[in-house]
């Protein structure tokens, strides 16, 4: 059932990213008075639409994508046949659009009016304007959520305060989480100590965070230290004999050894400390540093997806994942056993990155994304520039769909990177809290 909530409000969060990335191309677009004939949030077959002034508003059947048509997005081929293009986003746009393109379709009809109105008749940086606005939206919306979480919310941070106290010790080799007979009670257990009890000294020092509190614990293993806690505004003191066990050494999420260390079987509470702004700007510029290489590095995790589709290997925790990939991981936040403001947290953090990705894939410079109208413009104004200086005649407009034989096998790659995450989504999901 969580499965499917989260699949749905992570839709949700989908539309509304997109038809947010959609509105970008848009406002530009009206803005430099391009003539834009349609404003669609999905593909497929229209649920609703409304005609407002010259520009149809609507919403499709299929939740996958986006995209606003404008007149004279391409110019007209040696035959004078207007070709139709759009902003098409997401695997099935970007089927939608190979498909428009293999027609040579002159459906969209220009009028005498809209001369001067076309998309290629705009000034080259124009034109980089509005195809950078819709993914410049993701990346507002995802600096805006970050913010919220950061300065609005806080970061979790670990506090001397007990959360939970283990009932018995259990050996680093076995992986079970129940108690034996035979397994020892820890030492928490054995003094009474409850969650919500404040740490306020240990062996004498001044506690002050629980990673302070994890050194000292890890260093008195074998000795019996003095304890002060704070209980319902009541101090009081015990000591505690702190035994020595084995636990596993983790680096980067990775077992690398075992190390014997004081154990006194307590879990730390968390509480949320709010960032200040220069602290979420770098944060976030960190976030975007991380993403970039995630996406660079999409290539290279495809074998690893398809053994795990074949041969049931366990998938990475940042191994692609696709629309349905990210529901079942908003279903397993929605299932934590935590609070509310952790769930909310980790799906915003969700969201956040989804709209990261949006960002930095749709800048790619391959048609029909964003960046394959930016690479389009650019060349344009670059020939029109070395026109200038050797005082050549005006080369004209740039055709991008010069861009499309090499964009068809890119288009083609990413459609079967979809549906190998789909399938690896199904069959063998990433799960990240266990």
């Amino acid at each position: 059932m969580w499965t499917a909530i989260g699949i749905l409000l992570f839709m949700v969060g989908l539309i509304f990213s997109i038809a947010w990335h959609e509105l970008g191309h848009l406002t530009f677009a009206k803005l430099f008075k391009v003539r834009t004939t349609q404003y669609m949030v999905g593909f497929g077959k229209t649920l609703w639409s409304k005609q407002v002034g010259e520009t149809e508003y609507g919403v499709k059947a299929i939740p996958l994508g986006g995209y606003i048509r404008m007149v004279g997005m391409v110019p007209p081929g040696k035959d004078g046949r207007q070709r139709s293009m759009t902003t098409a986003q997401g695997p099935v746009g970007i089927f939608r659009q190979m498909v428009e393109d293999t027609r040579n379709s002159d459906r969209q009809q220009v009028a005498v009016t809209d001369d001067g109105r076309q998309f290629y008749q705009l000034h080259p940086f124009k034109r980089i304007v509005i195809m950078f606005a819709g993914p410049f939206m993701n990346l507002v919306l995802a600096v805006g959520i970050f913010a919220v979480l950061l300065v609005g919310i806080g970061v979790p941070t670990s506090v001397p305060t007990i959360s939970s106290v283990s009932k018995c010790v259990i050996p680093a080799t076995e992986t079970r989480t129940d108690c034996l007979p035979s397994d020892p009670a820890t030492p928490a257990a054995q003094a009474g100590l409850l969650p919500g009890d404040k740490f306020l000294t240990f062996d004498g020092v001044t506690v002050t965070d629980w990673d302070q509190m994890r050194d000292l614990i890890a260093k008195a293993g074998g000795r019996t230290v003095a304890v002060s806690y704070e209980r319902g505004g009541t101090v009081q003191t015990t000591t505690i004999p702190i035994i020595s066990t084995q636990r596993n050494i983790i680096v980067d999420g990775v077992t690398t050894g075992i190390a014997t260390v004081g154990f006194l079987g307590v879990g730390p509470d968390q509480e949320y400390v709010s960032q200040s702004f220069g602290a979420a700007v770098t944060t976030t510029g960190d976030f975007i540093g991380r993403a970039a290489k995630a996406v660079v590095g999409i290539p290279a995790r495809i074998p690893a997806l398809w053994t795990a589709i074949f041969d049931d290997a366990p998938r990475d925790a940042d191994s692609p994942v696709g629309i349905v990939g990210a529901g079942r991981i908003s279903g397993e936040i929605l299932s934590l056993d935590t609070t509310g403001t952790d769930k909310l947290m980790l799906f915003l953090q969700l969201l956040a990155g989804f709209n990261m990705s949006l960002f930095l894939l749709n800048l790619l410079p391959l048609l029909p994304l964003d960046g394959g109208h930016i690479l389009g413009a650019v060349i344009e104004w670059i020939r029109r520039g070395f026109a200038k200086v050797f005082k050549r005649a005006d080369p004209g407009p740039f055709d991008v769909a010069k861009l499309m034989p090499v964009a068809y096998v890119v288009a083609l790659l990413f459609i079967g990177l979809t549906v190998l995450t789909f399938v690896a989504d199904v069959v063998n999901p990433v799960k990240l809290f266990g």
